[in-house]
This record gives structure tokens, C-alpha cells and sequence, in this order.
């Protein structure tokens, strides 16, 4: 998993096709010509690399004259994987050449391919793309900051800090952790007084204490209910693994082991982070499209790997689940100047009834300012922000034991001053939007036994695990009035 070169282009007016940096890694370029042979494509020099990406990328001038292979609408860019075709069309091409695009600016790498020549391997399935898209990343964030946009003098101070920033974080080419954000260079670890130093010279810093290991679980459920026969309401859980290791000295090798109920549904559409160093095939070819194939795997799903320094996320996963934590209904009917509201929450019996929190927000787009709000609730409070035309339920950390609760009254808007607008929201479009966060518990079953965090290393770390389920667009629309709905196939 290593990077051939790596450079930063502009494309801004005046200086297109500008190289601001590049960085060429022999090391790892001998490697490519091994494992090629006699199909290695050399990368070009510098001063042809710019055209070349800006010609992929559709960034060209507009006034030069039009080139089919070029400028056909069919072939708009939507892949941060790139081919430079550098003998024109049959020649010899790059690739995949990763590219990010922030303002004026174009960060472009070339990753190394460990396949043998052929047939291009699929994407999702190399390695160093993944790793070269998070070492973009990074120095996207470190050349622009959080601003996306510096000052010339400030890019230019940071584009020269760039050959010590790669000597810390792509050392001989190879990406290791992500560079610091906002433009701030690191500086050398000192060894410790105490003995020689463990750590690589290019790690950012060195735990001191107590040895912790924390793999944090969250589940983020989406939903969309529409309260009618005629459209099918949806919804999906999108799960992701947080770690973060914390241990003296050289970080040592861990294995998470994620598990399911017996009756719980398998993962899928799983991806992994980097540093995973082996798979089970059948981990990753779990997918969506094949839910109702019993023989999918079911798991336990084992990630070993070698962890960063920082925080990171260690895999994610999708997970079809029965019902929705929270079914809803809404009902909104208008009358002359006021809107009479009825909203029914019910929380499902398979659902923990201990919250952090939960709130019902009910917004009133394209009227009039608030008047008088004549609106109950059978459990939890109530509170209105007529500026916003806003009602806030506040349901606190439990249903009633019923696992059922109601809001009903009538909202008048006797003022004269516009409230917010929504164009999508008109006539009686409206909802109901959901906030919760339900600790120790994911929809799916899904959880981190400690006791199966394997850690080997000398030292004896604390496992800390933790797993929650948080709302994520969790909509109820009004059942009296039309609601969005997208033939199209969702994209998480």
C-alpha cells in the first residue's frame, strides 16, 4: 500500500496547469517496474502531468476548440480514480490516478497497484486507493484549512512545510497517518528520558499512562414514514466502528470481533479502514442486493490490524432491520387561520425505553408568525419558538409504559409577518423530525464483547466498549397532505 508520486496543481485563472509540488518516490517506482514488466507505464515529467489532469477532469479552457475523446458529455468525471492517457486514445495510460479537487487547487497521487498486469482489479478492492483517497484528504485539510480557501501568502507557507509533513506522514511513499489540520506543522518526537524511543520517528506523539484500547459501536437509523397505503414507508441502519489505542511504545496488533444475535440479520455492503491487515473473502462480499440469501455470513466478523495513533474508524456496515425504533403518525388539517395538529409516537417493544434524549421537532413552513398555541401532550414537555414557527416535544429519557405517546391541539397564525419558507414544503407538505440517542443498545444486535478485543502486546490495556443508536433524518410526514417520494434507488 504505497504511492508512486504525488502532486498539487492550479488550476486557477492565470496560472492553469501550474505544478505548485510534486513528489516522486524511486522506492516505490522500482517496485511498479518489477511488478509490471514489460507493461510499465514510467510516469511523464512534471510539465505534462497538469494537461493531463486537467484535460480528464473537464477543466480545459472553454474556448479551445471541441475534441470528442475530450469534452463528450458522456464521459463526465464521477470517480476520484482518473486514467492519464498519455499517447492519446490505445495508448499507454495511469492508472488509477486519485484526484481531489478543493478551490484552485488539484491534489492528485498515483497509488501502486500490487496486482499482476491484466485486467484491472475493481476499485473497492485495492487497498492503496483507500489509502491514498485518506492521505488526499489530509493534505486537503492541511493546505486549506478549515476556511477551504487561504490566503495566497499562508498556501504558500504551507505548501513549503509540505516536504516535512510527507517525511512524517508518507515516509518512502508509504501513507501512514493523516497530516494535522489546519496548516500546523508537526515537529520531531524527542526521545524520553527514560530509554531510547520506541516510536517510529514520523508518529505524531507518544501515549503516556495508563494503556486503553476503545472501540465505540454507533448505529444511525434513517426513516421515512408516510402514513399511507399508497406509499411504502422506509427505512435503513448504517452502523460504524470508532477505535482509538493508547498504548506506550510501539502500538501493538489488535483483533475486534463484532457479533450478532442468533436471530439477527447479517452485515452488509462492509468496508474497512486501511489498516486491516486480513479479511475473511466472505466479510466483504456480503451486499444488499442478495438480503434474502440465507446462506449469507452471518459472522462473528473478525478486523485485525496494526491501529494509527489517532482516532479512526475501523469499519462501517449496512443492516436491514424489521421495524423502525419509533413508528409515528401525523395528521395536519387546515382551517381558515390555525392548523389542527395530532402527532402519535409509539416506541416498539424491541426497543430499550431509556433515552439520552428525545425530542419531536414540528416545524410550520411558508405561514404567517405564531399566535396562540393551544396544543397538549400526554407525556413529556412542550415548547414553542413562534420566530421559527417551531413546536420542540421534548420527550425526555422514557415513553410512558404504554410505549405510547400523543400530542394534539390547534396552532393559530394571527400575525402578519412571514415565518421561514421551505419551497418543498407547501399546502399541508409537512413533518414531523425525530432526535434521539438510545446508549448500549444498535438496531441490529450488533455489540463489541471486551472480552473479545484481543490485544498482543507486553502491556495489559483497559477495553472500553461502548455501542449506541442515533437518529439520522428520521422523518414523519404529514398523512392528510402529499409527501417527497423518490422512485429512484437510495444511496446511503
Amino acid at each position: 500500500m504505497s504511492i508512486r508520486a504525488l502532486w498539487v496543481v492550479s488550476h486557477e485563472k492565470g496560472e492553469s496547469g501550474k505544478v505548485r509540488f510534486s513528489r516522486r518516490f524511486p522506492t516505490v517506482e522500482f517496485r511498479a517496474k518489477s511488478l509490471a514488466g514489460t507493461q510499465y507505464v514510467a510516469i511523464p515529467e512534471d510539465r505534462i502531468i497538469p494537461q493531463l489532469l486537467l484535460t480528464e477532469l473537464g477543466l480545459v479552457d472553454a474556448d479551445k476548440p471541441y475534441v470528442e475523446v475530450r469534452d463528450d458529455c458522456a464521459r463526465q468525471h464521477r470517480s476520484p480514480a482518473v486514467e492519464l492517457r498519455m499517447d492519446g486514445p490505445g495508448g499507454k495510460t495511469l492508472w488509477p490516478v486519485l484526484t481531489v479537487t478543493q478551490g484552485a487547487l488539484i491534489l492528485a497521487c498515483l497509488p501502486l497497484v500490487e496486482a499482476p498486469p491484466g485486467p484491472r482489479p475493481p476499485l473497492p478492492s485495492l487497498a492503496s486507493v483507500s489509502q491514498g483517497l485518506a492521505l488526499l484528504s489530509g493534505l486537503q485539510d492541511f493546505l486549506c484549512g478549515p476556511g477551504g480557501k487561504p490566503e495566497p501568502d499562508v498556501l504558500a507557507s504551507r505548501l513549503a512545510a509540505l516536504p516535512s509533513v510527507l517525511l512524517q506522514v508518507c515516509p518512502l511513499g508509504r501513507p501512514l497517518d493523516t497530516p494535522p489540520p489546519a496548516g500546523s506543522v508537526p515537529v520531531a518526537v524527542a526521545p524520553s528520558p527514560g530509554g531510547a524511543q520506541k516510536q517510529p520517528a514520523w508518529k505524531a506523539g507518544v501515549h503516556r499512562g495508563r494503556a486503553v484500547v476503545s472501540v465505540a459501536l454507533t448505529e444511525k437509523v434513517r426513516s421515512m414514514q408516510y402514513g399511507k397505503s399508497s406509499q411504502q414507508d422506509i427505512w435503513d441502519v448504517y452502523g460504524m466502528v470508532m477505535c482509538k489505542c493508547e498504548v506506550e511504545g510501539v502500538l501493538p496488533n489488535v483483533t475486534v470481533t463484532l457479533t450478532l444475535p442468533p436471530n439477527g440479520s447479517p452485515l452488509q455492503d462492509i468496508l474497512v479502514h486501511p489498516c486491516v491487515t486480513s479479511l475473511d473473502a466472505s466479510i466483504l462480499t456480503a451486499c444488499s442486493v442478495d438480503d434474502n440469501d440465507s446462506s449469507a455470513f452471518s459472522g462473528p466478523y473478525k478486523f485485525p490490524f496494526s491501529p494509527p495513533l489517532e482516532l479512526f474508524r475501523l469499519c462501517s456496515y449496512t443492516s436491514q432491520v424489521p421495524v423502525p425504533p419509533i413508528l409515528g403518525s401525523y395528521q395536519l388539517k387546515a382551517e381558515e387561520n390555525h392548523l389542527k395538529v395530532n402527532v402519535v409516537l409509539k416506541l416498539h417493544e424491541s426497543v430499550k425505553n431509556s433515552f439520552e434524549y428525545c425530542e419531536a421537532h414540528i416545524p410550520f413552513f411558508n405561514q404567517n408568525l405564531m399566535g396562540s398555541v393551544e396544543v397538549k401532550v400526554s407525556s413529556g414537555q412542550l415548547e414553542v419558538s413562534k420566530e421559527k414557527n417551531l413546536l420542540v416535544w421534548v420527550l425526555g429519557q422514557k415513553f410512558p409504559k404504554s410505549r405510547e405517546t400523543t400530542l394534539e391541539g390547534t396552532v393559530h397564525f394571527s400575525g402578519t409577518v412571514a415565518g421561514p419558507t421551505d419551497p418543498l414544503c407547501t399546502g399541508l407538505t409537512a413533518y414531523v423530525k425525530l432526535y434521539f440517542r438510545v446508549p448500549d443498545l444498535t438496531l441490529s444486535g450488533c455489540c463489541v464483547d471486551q472480552h473479545s478485543v484481543q490485544v498482543y502486546s507486553s502491556a495489559k490495556p483497559r477495553i472500553v466498549a461502548t455501542r449506541e443508536l442515533v437518529s439520522s433524518e428520521y422523518y414523519i410526514w404529514n398523512s392528510t397532505g402529499d409527501a417527497p417520494v423518490s422512485s429512484g434507488l437510495m444511496v446511503l
